[in-house]
């Protein structure tokens, strides 16, 4: 039996590339800290799968799948979250191409997606994200808040963007004020990635 697990990426840009809106020291905590603790934590149950599978032993399905779920779904969140930020030098302020159409199509302006996705993102309950996604049944983008990495999630549905509102995202940078750190986010957006995976989608 062949075992593959998950491995940390680097950056796609330098971790001081990001700000003002987010410093180095948040970056690379977030990164090298977090990030790393759910690559981990998935790798090491994967490895307690194999080792009952292949010694033929029970273990608890419910219990593991459940950690399984949590961790793999943040290493998974993370990766997409990394690759949907740019450069602040190089980030623009407003969509383009199919995904312009679509958000305007769905929500009636930009501003009004950014209006409540940011609202998404804020008053998510306790640790979370907001995603943009969409649903391959009726076309339609939708926002998801996801507690946890795993909660809310609409089954099947393709994401987008991500923004991660747990804590170890910005408290470093904006303490205790989410919103602000909502608000920073739009600064280093990169349309370009989500632009391409709503394309993807859609050929």
């Amino acid at each position: 039996m062949v075992s593959k697990f998950y491995t940390l990426d680097d950056l796609p840009y330098a971790f001081n590339a990001l700000e003002p809106h987010m410093s180095e020291a948040q970056l690379r905590l977030h990164h090298d800290k977090h990030h790393a603790a759910y690559v981990n934590g998935a790798n090491a149950i994967f490895e307690r799968l194999d080792k009952a599978r292949q010694a033929g032993m029970d273990i608890d399905m419910k219990a593991t799948l459940k950690e399984l779920s949590f961790q793999a779904g943040g290493h998974i969140l993370h990766q997409l979250f990394w690759q949907n930020l740019a450069p602040a030098a190089k980030a623009v302020k407003e969509p383009g191409g199919v995904l312009a159409e679509a958000l305007k199509n769905e929500f009636g302006s930009f501003e009004r997606f950014k209006k409540e996705f940011s609202s998404a993102a804020a008053s998510t309950e306790g640790s979370g994200w907001a995603a943009l996604a969409r649903c391959g049944l009726t076309g339609r983008l939708l926002i998801m808040q996801i507690e946890k990495h795993n909660v809310n999630v609409y089954p099947q549905l393709r994401i987008l963007m991500v923004l991660d509102v747990w804590e170890h995202a910005y408290y470093l940078d904006y303490k205790n004020e989410r919103p602000r750190f909502v608000e920073a986010f739009w600064n280093i957006v990169n349309w370009d990635v989500v632009n391409k995976r709503l394309e993807a989608l859609i050929k």
